[in-house]
């Protein structure tokens, strides 16, 4: 099994590396970077649709296995993206998809968008949610660097508006949200059952929008269950690299 991880708002893959020692032996974890930043240089995407577009050309060619996808936040919005429009273009489906502190489209908050905020708001809401670092924020050289970013990532996820008639996935869906977060609440994310016709239900953990940070454990746990549960062991006959490999878009 290859499980796919798309990453937040002004982030990259860093953040998420230290989910393989979490996943099991025989799963690959492969770790998506986002266009603009890291080791893939690139204009930022501007919407949810056209950063799916990108995420397609990844995850084709590594669409030969069963694999499963996962994303948090901006991750997750893309995430959904990308199944239906790895759907439109008659390509491997994921044999799960898990959507993390996003809400569904009928409540997907609009109406106070934070990616034009004033600088010194932006980073005191930033500092609130968690999620970045306080060097990153506090440092006027880091800063710069990740400002630009930041603020493309989070009009993507803040501007999303999911397109109209695309009817319900055929995909297992999962979704995850933390008990305190304000962005996601969780008592809102049992209505992301309307998007799949397999819906597995909302786990709630304890904690805001970055419920899994420090210790990713328990969520890492809840991923691979569900995905063991609807999609059992099935036997490859090309055999790949052995054990967790971290990988991500060049």
């Amino acid at each position: 099994m290859r499980l796919f991880v798309l990453h937040h708002s002004g982030a990259s893959h860093i953040p998420y590396r230290p989910w393989a020692a979490h996943v099991p032996a025989d799963w690959e974890l492969c770790l998506v970077e986002a266009p603009g930043r890291g080791g893939r240089p690139g204009p930022l995407r501007e919407t949810a649709a056209e950063l799916a577009e990108a995420y397609v050309a990844d995850v084709r060619p590594w669409a030969d296995r069963p694999y499963a996808l996962f994303g948090h936040s901006m991750g997750a919005v893309a995430g959904y993206e990308l199944t239906l429009a790895l759907r439109d273009r008659g390509l491997p489906l994921p044999r799960w998809l898990g959507l993390s502190a996003v809400s569904p489209p009928e409540h997907h908050p609009r109406a106070e968008p934070h990616f034009d905020l004033p600088e010194d708001e932006l980073r005191e809401w930033l500092a609130v949610m968690g999620g970045t670092a306080r060097e990153v924020l506090e440092d006027p050289e880091m800063w710069a660097l990740i400002e630009p970013v930041l603020r493309a990532d989070l009009r993507i996820a803040e501007r999303w508006e999911p397109r109209h008639g695309t009817g319900p996935l055929t995909v297992p869906l999962s979704v995850f949200a933390g008990d305190t977060d304000p962005i996601a609440p969780w008592h809102l994310m049992h209505t992301w059952a309307e998007r799949s016709i397999r819906f597995c239900g909302a786990q709630v953990l304890t904690g805001g929008h970055f419920y899994f940070q420090p210790d990713p454990a328990p969520l890492v746990g809840r991923i691979v269950s569900a995905v063991r549960s609807v999609a059992p062991a099935v036997q490859v006959n090309t055999p790949g690299p052995a054990g967790t490999t971290p990988i991500w878009s060049a």
